[in-house]
């Protein structure tokens, strides 16, 4: 298979939903492990723009302005188009035909056999997901990843089964069909990213809906204000109680952010009482905000011209256009769904 001939780089692929502006949790999460992929690997990266409509189909009106918010964060927070392709799902309609073809052949029980499907289907009960999109967007997801042919995801232990059933539907294809003997699709590996938990203001896990979130796009005021009435040891009622950080979700933000330095002062001062949690939320408030501001400070360039990100995007998906292109080149030959016109047309004269 010539997937990697002329790039002896293996090929990464990975994608997020349009949700709006990012947040702590996302870049912990996903986006900067992205930032170092893109100088081992060779990355494309896309805003899954269809992917939203698998839940939020009866409102699309923040999709647009969703591409914008995400792709600004991205290329803040050091995604490079010189060193990764960054594009928009449905600018490459390749996504599609493949999601087509891998229909026809993946059982309908494996997909009701996805964990995420049952689970959402009980846990969002405000919008109607009994339709096929939502059954199949496991299948969708597949075609993302194997219409560029990628050796690796990026994913944290609970996306492990989608990236498996991913490499059953690669399987299952070059069962059927081959060309000349060679396969189409590899198999994909998921690539464990460390992904430490980040918890919200409230103490559980970040997320915009349960409105506990840090934006990467958030002020110093607004941030320092996020902080300030966070969560803390549930043993430190008094100032005087002595408390523990690995029991605090400020004490997580200190070992993700902070330098070793505070976090051995802020472990120092909570189990001795010597510190109060105020002075301490203080302190992690200027580890996040250091983090943030390079990110930040590129963010104003992009603010200022969004049509510069439109324009990174738009390049990027051009690019992965021509790339799908020959990924789909090959599976319409191996399928026999690319007849040959000029041959056929010059045999029915001859004869």
């Amino acid at each position: 298979m010539n997937s990697q001939i002329g790039n002896p780089r293996p090929r990464v692929l990975s994608g997020m939903r349009p949700t709006g502006k990012l947040h702590l949790g996302h870049y912990v999460g996903a986006l900067a492990n992205w930032v170092k992929l893109q100088d081992q690997y060779e990355c494309f990266f896309f805003i899954a723009d269809w992917h939203a409509l698998t839940t939020d189909y009866a409102d699309t009106s923040r999709i647009q302005q969703s591409i914008l918010e995400i792709a600004i964060d991205w290329l803040s927070s050091g995604l490079d188009p010189e060193r990764c392709t960054l594009f928009v799902q449905s600018r490459v309609p390749h996504h599609a035909e493949l999601h087509l073809l891998y229909s026809m052949i993946t059982p309908l029980g494996w997909l009701e056999r996805v964990p995420t499907y049952k689970e959402q289907r009980e846990n969002i009960k405000e919008k109607d997901l009994g339709t096929y999109g939502f059954l199949g967007y496991p299948v969708l997801q597949s075609s993302d990843i194997l219409i560029y042919q990628a050796s690796y995801v990026p994913v944290g232990e609970d996306q492990v089964s989608h990236v498996e059933l991913t490499r059953e539907i690669a399987r299952r294809f070059n069962q059927f069909y081959n060309n000349d003997g060679k396969q189409v699709f590899p198999e994909p590996q998921a690539l464990l990213t460390p992904s430490p938990k980040l918890p919200g203001t409230d103490g559980r896990k970040m997320s915009k809906s349960y409105n506990n979130a840090i934006l990467l796009s958030d002020p110093e005021p607004v941030i320092r204000q996020k902080i300030k009435p966070m969560v803390t040891d549930p043993k430190r009622v008094r100032r005087t109680d002595p408390g523990n950080p690995n029991d605090c979700p400020v004490g997580t933000l200190h070992k993700i952010f902070s330098d070793k330095q505070t976090n051995e002062k802020v472990y120092e001062g909570c189990t001795t009482a010597g510190i109060g949690c105020i002075e301490c939320k203080g302190w992690a408030a200027d580890s996040v905000l250091k983090m943030l501001a390079p990110i930040q400070e590129r963010r104003v360039e992009f603010e200022q011209n969004p049509r510069r990100a439109w324009e990174i995007l738009e390049a990027g998906s051009l690019k992965a256009q021509k790339r799908a292109e020959v990924t789909m080149q090959e599976a319409r030959r191996a399928m026999k769904l690319a007849p040959d016109f000029e041959s056929a047309m010059s045999n029915r004269q001859g004869g």
